[in-house]
């Protein structure tokens, strides 16, 4: 049974990482958040009327065929920058129930699928993000929570107010709740992108400004992570998210100019 205080705000939760067994398989709270924020994220999908020329069918059909290569890339992107432990425990790189995807791996092999799968399909691939993406965000928030069941993506010990206390090797400690904020944000991402989904100015406004705020909270959030993936001395997802962040943000602006000169020159 494991323990997580939040001492600033008198909680304390005791649980099990694992939520049952089927025939001997131990089903574990990690993979029911990350299942239970797709599910999630497709009945918004579904319900939203901006869909630019998509339909659900399409986005579902998609979906599965962009699953399986998302975990795959999800899970290559940690074990590559852990090499020096699984290179020594090769079995463990194919157990997933016990948490070890990277969310930037997944999202670069979906991201991969999907575009293939829209060019073969003839579909915008522009809109097509469009209309996915905030309901992606959505889906982050909620499988974060895995994290919490996992006891991982937790940051460096502090006294803020929404501190974590945990046990690691039976000694206490309080730490940044890194999943929770990445949590909260994505959340707000998700309603920000709603908003403006309903009044889009361009095609690939949504999706780049998807990257762009998204990549803006992991330059902070990885600063004080202490599981970030490293390369050398350097945390890859926060370089990863400082090229994405500056790169999605010029490319928007510029795209902005364009389209406010347009408007005004009609």
């Amino acid at each position: 049974m494991n323990i997580v205080k939040f001492p600033g705000l008198n909680l304390e939760f005791k649980f099990s990482k694992i939520a049952f067994s089927v025939f001997g398989i131990n089903i574990y709270k990690y993979a029911i958040c990350i299942v239970l924020g797709i599910i999630i994220g497709l009945f918004f999908c579904k319900i939203s009327k901006e869909k630019y020329e998509n339909d659900y069918n399409f986005v579902l059909e998609t979906l599965i065929t962009s699953l399986i290569p998302a975990i795959i890339g999800a899970r290559l992107y940690f074990v590559l920058f852990n090499y020096n432990y699984y290179s020594k425990n090769i079995l463990e790189i194919f157990d997933l129930r016990k948490g070890g995807l990277a969310i930037y791996g997944g999202i670069i092999f979906g991201l991969i699928t999907a575009i293939i799968k829209c060019k073969k399909s003839k579909k915008d691939i522009l809109n097509f993000f469009d209309y996915i993406v905030p309901f992606v965000a959505i889906a982050q928030s909620i499988g974060r929570f895995g994290n919490f069941f996992n006891i991982e993506a937790y940051g460096c010990q502090t006294n803020f107010i929404l501190r974590m206390g945990i046990y690691i090797e039976n000694q206490y400690i309080e730490v940044h709740p890194t999943f929770l904020y990445e949590s909260f944000c994505t959340l707000i991402i998700f309603f920000i992108l709603r908003i403006i989904q309903k009044n889009r100015k361009f095609k690939g406004q949504i999706t780049l400004l998807y990257f762009m705020l998204y990549s803006f909270i992991r330059i902070f959030i990885e600063g004080i992570r202490t599981d970030s993936l490293m390369f050398f001395n350097c945390r890859i997802s926060q370089i990863l998210s400082i090229i994405i962040f500056f790169v999605s943000f010029f490319v928007l602006l510029s795209k902005e100019v364009k389209c406010r000169k347009m408007s005004t020159e009609n």
